[in-house]
């Protein structure tokens, strides 16, 4: 005889096969119908909670696949409730502050689409749900000696709550006095080349045999702390940028001259005369790419520092007189237990009630998803979260 089909939540469920379904992950799941395949999300207790698993039953076929999860998954909770939105599936945690609450499954987003190609084989990718669209990280480019390394330290000096870097990973072993997730996250080599080729790092290096990198996740967790991301890094890195999920703005820093910039190169002292050499012809080539392809959102002009620095804060929006964490506060509202989802014009309906007063009270949450930007193997930005009580019809936004 078959295995014994689990049950499933219903919520957001246009249609569910029950023939066929397999209980090997066993514990709470849910079912989602997108096209041909069902997209069963859940698992089974892992000691904090219902950990995630995600697999996937083909109904044309009547045959269960393990899809290759990318991107990184939600913590274990009390359980979920799944609502099919176009090319992913929300994920909705139950006891969770809203903080942590809202998590997406893409299952045919481009990035998906495009890791399908790469790895050959079925694949899913998670991504955290963040309200508001977060600041754009900055990335500052140009050649060897025009100066972008002294503009960047007059805006982290000058602006140190607003600014910060991304920690960078490698697979050198630490220095002496070096810190994990300090001054680098160091990693295996096999570890990190997997990564590599699931996406998940914007731009890598090879120096002296070992890796280097800025992972997506390192810039993200920058933007989450409220604070914008600055990435030094040069033209090809910037495509590799402009090329991902990342919203970023680009800036090219210019010399005045070919002659000027040879003159800077020379009076700094620091390298041979082949360095000095290789270091021009990478300068001509990256001009060239950066002041004609589009690549830049602005480019800036280094003839006078001061001057060339005043106008980098302008293109950024700074004054002089503030230094403002953009960072968010977020109320302790926590999503209960009982609840259920409803979409009706990009906007989810978010049911449940509450016990624990004098008079149980029944509230709706508002989810508004039109404006979803990003998303794995970063965050998905731009949702804007609203609460509404029934009872009194007062609704409030919760920030």
């Amino acid at each position: 005889m078959g295995e014994e089909a689990p049950e499933f939540s219903q919520d957001g469920l246009d249609e569910v096969s029950p023939i066929g379904l397999d209980s090997k992950s066993g514990g709470y799941q849910t079912a989602t119908v997108v096209g041909e395949k069902i997209f069963v999300v859940g698992g089974s207790e892992d000691g904090e909670g219902l950990c995630f698993s995600v697999r996937i039953f083909d109904k044309s076929t009547g045959k269960w696949s393990d899809p290759t999860v990318l991107g990184t998954k939600p913590a274990p909770c009390k359980g979920h409730s799944a609502l099919l939105l176009k090319d992913r599936i929300l994920i909705l945690k139950r006891d969770s502050l809203l903080d942590d609450c809202t998590w997406f499954l893409e299952v045919d987003t481009p990035f998906v689409r495009d890791q399908k190609k790469i790895l050959g084989t079925e694949v899913v990718a998670w991504s955290k749900g963040v309200k508001g669209d977060g600041l754009k990280p900055v990335v500052i480019s140009g050649p060897s000696g025009v100066g972008k390394g002294t503009l960047i330290s007059k805006l982290m000096n000058e602006f140190p709550n607003t600014f910060g870097f991304s920690v960078s990973h490698t697979t050198r072993a630490p220095r002496e006095k070096e810190k994990d997730g300090i001054h680098y996250h160091f990693t295996d080599r096999s570890i990190m080349e997997k990564d590599i080729r699931e996406g998940k790092f914007l731009e890598t290096a090879q120096v002296h045999g070992n890796l280097y990198g800025t992972s997506i996740e390192a810039v993200e967790a920058v933007t989450d702390s409220g604070k914008r991301c600055i990435l030094d890094i040069d033209v090809q890195g910037a495509k590799s940028v402009k090329a991902s999920s990342l919203e970023a703005m680009s800036i090219f820093i210019s010399p005045p001259s070919y002659e000027e910039l040879e003159k800077r190169l020379r009076a700094r002292g620091t390298e041979t005369e082949e360095q000095v050499q290789r270091r021009l012809r990478n300068a001509t080539a990256e001009i060239e790419e950066g002041k004609s392809s589009g690549l830049f959102d602005h480019i800036l002009i280094n003839d006078d520092l001061e001057t060339c620095y005043q106008n980098l804060k302008n293109v950024l929006g700074l004054n002089e007189s503030s230094d403002l964490s953009n960072q968010t506060s977020t109320k302790g509202v926590e999503i209960q237990t009982c609840h259920s989802l409803t979409e009706e014009d990009q906007k989810v309906l978010i049911h449940y009630s509450s016990d624990g007063l004098e008079k149980a009270s029944n509230n709706l949450f508002v989810l508004d998803v039109s404006s979803l930007k990003g998303g794995a193997p970063g965050r998905t930005r731009g949702l804007n979260v609203y609460a509404i009580d029934t009872f009194s019809n007062k609704s409030g936004i919760y920030l």
